[in-house]
């Protein structure tokens, strides 16, 4: 099973429906239950967040690969977990 790293600011809307979907998720599958998943604040964590290619929040990468970036909707979570899950 693989991570999930999930980069955000504490102002942007979209992360704070991303987070909550997240819980969700892992609340209503099982399966994605012992996924790890790292939040990183951009603003917060700038020097994490300068060793990865991405523009917009919230942006998901499975280990070291972007799945999503930009928006997102509880399928876009699904995906992510499903991608981490493999």
């Amino acid at each position: 099973m693989k991570s999930v790293k999930v980069f955000i600011t504490d102002w942007c809307p979209h992360c704070k429906r991303a987070l909550n979907w997240i819980e969700e998720v892992k609340t209503e599958n099982p399966k994605y239950k012992d996924i790890k998943v790292e939040v990183i604040d951009e603003e917060k964590q700038p020097e994490v967040s300068k060793q990865y290619d991405y523009y917009y929040v919230p942006t998901y990468y499975v280990e070291n690969k972007k799945v999503f970036e930009g928006g997102t909707t509880k399928d876009i979570v699904l995906k992510a977990f499903e991608e981490a899950s493999k």
